[in-house]
């Protein structure tokens, strides 16, 4: 099963950047035994409507483009689901074992998701109830997907 982090925004911190890469890296590695990955990372830019509710249409139409059929649509929201570590990989587990084809998780911009990527969403997942700059989320993200695959395949990363 692909994985892809979607998300409105560049990373302009070339340290958040790199990290991402890494975890991505590491992921697409890990994974890859595991029919996971690779896992790749899509930036969309911001919305310039004048809106906040026009901006979150802009920007949930961008995302849900890399949605097609069969695949499986997380969202990043602040109000969703908290999981635990192991709790996340057996998610992904379950998801690659029901044949889902990609698990996109969706980033949206500083206003948040459209209705429409909400809607649109199996798992409105939350990294916890702390707010996170957006780049910040994703080196976050990233790092629990290569987690997620060294606790499914056994190997001793993860240290619970």
């Amino acid at each position: 099963m692909r994985i892809a982090i979607s998300a409105i925004g560049k990373l302009k911190d070339a340290e958040e950047r790199a990290i991402v890469e890494r975890y991505a890296k590491r992921m697409t590695g890990a994974g890859r035994p595991l029919g996971l990955g690779p896992l790749d990372i899509r930036e969309y830019p911001e919305s310039r409507a004048a809106g906040v509710a026009e901006r979150k249409r802009e920007e949930a139409a961008r995302l849900l483009k890399d949605v097609a059929p069969g695949d499986l649509a997380v969202t990043l929201e602040p109000t969703g689901k908290s999981l635990t570590s192991e709790a996340f990989a057996d998610f992904l587990r379950v998801t690659r074992d029901g044949g889902a084809k990609s698990c996109i998780f969706l980033i949206g911009g500083p206003d948040g998701h459209g209705e429409a990527v909400l809607d649109a969403a199996a798992l409105k997942l939350s990294l916890g109830a702390l707010t996170l700059p957006h780049g910040l989320a994703r080196v976050v993200l990233a790092e629990q997907l290569y987690r997620a695959t060294t606790i499914l395949s056994g190997h001793p990363y993860h240290r619970a």
